[in-house]
């Protein structure tokens, strides 16, 4: 699977352009399904940032609406519910995931329960587009400082896909204690490599190889 980590969705050409670098052809001629799940887990999120998200109506967040082919919705609590080989058709048919934010461990869970995180790693020339939560969740974990929703096994583990994590929405203006010292002090708990990264930069993972994708600002903080 490729990977596209995003603090913020597609918020500039630079981003823009490792996304259609990632799908090998123009974002007209791709299938896309949205996964809205992590939206209903985080207490400042729920149904609306689940609408807005589908609805492509979140220009602060560009993804859905970037002119896709075809844009269908997946939606993880109900998978289970569902025949395995019908939904997986679905998923393998798709050129790329768009993934929202919201809480990154009950992504993370439901990505577990559903089925999903155990399809991924045979998704070889599938893209992963994340949005905060939806790029957190492939990390081997958050920290505490990101611990909103709990798991039913406690901890802070998501889903360990890459080997580093993230601190996404770096200076933002609605977020006055995502500064560089805080992120800092979040890193000291993560026992990887750690990315802090604003609205303007995305982290690239093509086979383990990673690049950072910034007009912005970050800071990689070893472990």
């Amino acid at each position: 699977m490729r990977l596209l980590l995003t603090s913020a969705g597609i918020k500039n050409a630079s981003i823009q352009d490792a996304l259609v670098g990632l799908l090998g052809k123009p974002i007209a001629e791709c299938s896309a399904l949205c996964i809205p799940t992590a939206s209903y887990g985080h207490p400042y999120a729920g149904p609306g940032a689940a609408w807005g998200f589908i609805s492509g109506r979140e220009p602060r967040c560009p993804m859905i609406e970037l002119g896709w082919k075809s844009v269908g919705v997946l939606e993880l609590t109900a998978l289970p519910t569902i025949d395995k080989e019908r939904w997986v058709g679905w998923v393998r048919a798709a050129d790329v995931l768009l993934v929202n934010g919201g809480d990154a461990l009950y992504l993370a869970h439901w990505m577990r329960e559903s089925g999903l995180a155990d399809l991924l790693p045979s998704l070889r020339e599938t893209v992963w587009v994340g949005l905060s939560a939806g790029s957190m969740v492939m990390t081997p974990r958050i920290g505490q400082f990101f611990v909103e929703w709990t798991p039913p096994t406690g901890g802070d583990e998501t889903l360990g896909l890459v080997d580093f994590s993230i601190y996404p929405h770096l200076d933002h203006p609605m977020l006055p204690h995502n500064t560089m010292a805080n992120a800092e002090k979040w890193a000291t708990d993560i026992a990887s490599p750690a990315y802090a990264i604003d609205d303007e930069t995305a982290i690239k993972v093509i086979d383990g190889t990673v690049e950072v994708v910034s007009e912005g600002r970050w800071r990689l903080f070893a472990p």
